[in-house]
């Protein structure tokens, strides 16, 4: 059973996140406040930790530098839209108010993170132009970071973890977005142009973010991969 720390100090949230993950066979620990959340993930080992940057007892960032001190376990961050961009931009971040489906299917991003073996599956996608590594969550294209937006990375990393496969649109909403928006399909479509663009020498004609017109998108590495 996968195990999910939630640290968040409304109760009636936290009460609402418990519910639906264990309604999804999650294992949940719920701690309202810093302290609390660290002795929790010491005991506990959770496999992904839900984190609100608004505790009682300690700012957010704080705990997540404590955590990256000793664990490498995802970290999904739940950030009032006061928050300030320094501290929410290096993070992987659902802004309040979210609604469940979309908090739900990043925890299953995450979840897939943390399911993938080291010795599984390469960390590192190379292409020709731009290069994915999908542990320490960066794009680096002709020397340099490019920075994503967390949809686009969830996007290339459902993407680039099945190279040269058909990934279908509704299989790319239900997991980006979740259930409620699985025929968004404009949603796909501004967001791969989005990626081309920060990608793709000719975003116009695409060579590694191909469209499979009417049915999905395929990662096509190339010969570098």
């Amino acid at each position: 059973m996968t195990r999910v720390l939630v640290v968040e100090d409304d109760p009636q949230l936290v009460r609402a996140l418990v519910l639906n993950m264990r309604a999804r066979r999650y294992g949940v620990d719920a701690a309202p406040d810093g302290t609390t959340a660290l002795r929790l993930a010491q005991a506990r080992r959770p496999d992904v930790v839900v984190l609100d940057l608004g505790l009682p007892d300690m700012d957010g960032v704080d705990i997540i530098r404590t955590l990256r001190g000793w664990s490498r376990v995802p970290i999904l961050v739940l950030s009032a839209r006061r928050a300030s961009r320094e501290k929410v931009a290096a993070l992987d971040a659902v802004t309040k108010p979210f609604s469940m489906d979309e908090l739900l299917a990043r925890l299953r991003a995450a979840v897939r993170r943390t399911d993938a073996s080291p010795g599984a599956a390469t960390t590192l996608v190379t292409t020709d132009e731009f290069t994915v590594d999908l542990s320490a969550r960066k794009v680096r294209r002709c020397g340099r970071d490019v920075r994503l937006t967390p949809t686009e990375w969830h996007l290339l990393e459902i993407l680039v973890t099945h190279p040269g496969r058909l990934v279908s649109q509704k299989h790319l909403l239900r997991e980006v977005w979740g259930e409620a928006r699985g025929n968004k399909t404009n949603y796909l479509r501004v967001y791969m142009a989005q990626l081309r663009r920060k990608l793709e020498t000719d975003p116009s004609h695409p060579r590694y973010l191909v469209t499979e017109a009417g049915m999905g998108y395929r990662f096509e590495p190339g010969e570098a991969a």
